[in-house]
């Protein structure tokens, strides 16, 4: 059973809201409830591939005593610091190794170590060593960890969750009427996510195969034309559909209690590359910015790897955008999709630093439309690399 997909899904959803709804009107806690819920649809989503659900429960597991394991190297006040640093590292290796050897093996054939949800449960895993390693958790229930790894609206597709703000969420005492307000929102997302993801996704779905199909390849001019035409239907297909499961994550998280930040927020209405991504799968943006940018920032200053921060800052984009186009997997595509973003974000960071010309205009209208519209451009450019365009042209 897929998640946000099958009939079957949505069929379980509506037991599933009701008792929580029931709990949370009358009070009673749901974490329980929804941990209890979170293993069962684990269960279902994995009845099929059993290696899956082994897979899954041994890196579940793993990262438990991982991150059991970290808190001890920290938890005492005369702990040897440099060890405690060395094994931290050691231990998140081995929290990230299964999710690499799983992308190198996918493309070079095979996907060992892989099961369905790996990529978003590695960066929760992830997040949790590092933040005990800054000292921002002190302590970690195993059952809160493991409700937090499992929790199962987000657990195939984001958004990608933070635990200390989960933890704090679950434990948070609901009033009747606190409860009432995130179930009435919750139902409100899931409705708008099953419209965006089953009506817009699939027009949209439909429009990539259509419209090029109409159009043609038969001339240089045509060829053109639905090379543009399919980047951009395509561009639109996939903010439909993610944010369509994005937003019915959001639902149905709140119908359990717990908030759900928002993924995608009006992305193309965004003036340039940076506002674009706070705005686009705003989960794997903001954590690669916390735990990636920000601390190749910190450490290149520190060691003073470069004679600017803006230098500094236009490297450690382009690293950033790289690691988001392996993350969706190991190929030349999303290789070049990364190095694409990468330096259109340091050209973005550079003249917005440096040119005085936009320093004096930026507020203006007329010079917003223009950089909305160099902006679309280069985002349905991306677009055209991520779904692998620009080595394959469409061709009908």
């Amino acid at each position: 059973m897929n998640f946000f997909v099958d009939p079957a899904f949505f069929v379980l959803l509506v037991p599933i809201v009701g008792i929580a709804a029931c709990l949370g009107m009358t009070q009673r806690p749901l974490r329980r409830y929804g941990s209890v819920v979170s293993l069962l649809m684990l269960l279902l989503l994995f009845y099929r591939t059993p290696e899956g659900l082994a897979l899954c429960a041994g890196y579940i597991a793993m990262s438990l005593v991982l991150a059991r394991w970290v808190l001890s190297l920290f938890a005492k006040k005369d702990h040897d610091q440099n060890r405690a640093v060395l094994l931290y590292r050691v231990a998140l290796a081995l929290q990230i190794a299964p999710l690499i050897i799983y992308k190198v093996t996918v493309a070079a054939g095979g996907g060992l170590l892989g099961f369905l949800g790996i990529s978003y449960i590695t960066f929760k895993g992830a997040q949790v060593l590092i933040e005990i390693r800054d000292g921002l958790i002190t302590e970690l229930s195993a059952t809160d960890y493991l409700y937090f790894l499992t929790f199962f609206p987000t657990f195939t597709s984001g958004p990608i969750l933070r635990s200390r703000t989960f933890v704090a969420d679950v434990h948070k005492e609901l009033t009747r009427d606190d409860y009432l307000d995130r179930l009435y929102r919750g139902l409100g997302w899931l409705v708008m996510g099953a419209v965006y993801k089953f009506v817009g996704g699939a027009l949209a779905q439909w429009a990539t195969w259509f419209l090029p199909s109409l159009i043609g390849t038969s001339t240089p001019f045509t060829f053109g034309v639905t090379q543009v035409v399919s980047c951009v239907t395509y561009g639109v297909y996939e903010f439909f559909d993610f944010a369509g499961y994005s937003y019915m994550a959001m639902g149905v998280g709140l119908c359990l209690g717990v908030e759900v930040m928002r993924n995608f927020n009006k992305p193309f209405l965004s003036l340039d590359l940076k506002d674009f991504w706070t705005r686009w799968h705003i989960s794997l943006s903001t954590w690669v910015r916390d735990f990636v940018f920000m601390r190749f920032v910190q450490t290149s200053m520190e060691h003073k790897w470069f004679k600017s921060r803006l230098t500094t800052a236009c490297v450690g984009y382009m690293i950033n955008m790289v690691l988001i186009g392996l993350w969706h997997g190991i190929t030349l595509d999303y290789f070049v999709y990364g190095v694409f973003y990468g330096l259109c974000m340091a050209g973005v960071e550079f003249y917005q630093k440096r040119w005085k010309f936009y320093k004096k205009h930026r507020r203006d209208k007329w010079f917003q439309v223009c950089e909305w519209a160099v902006n679309m451009v280069v985002v349905f450019m991306g677009f055209a690399l991520f779904n692998g365009q620009l080595f394959h042209p469409v061709i009908v």
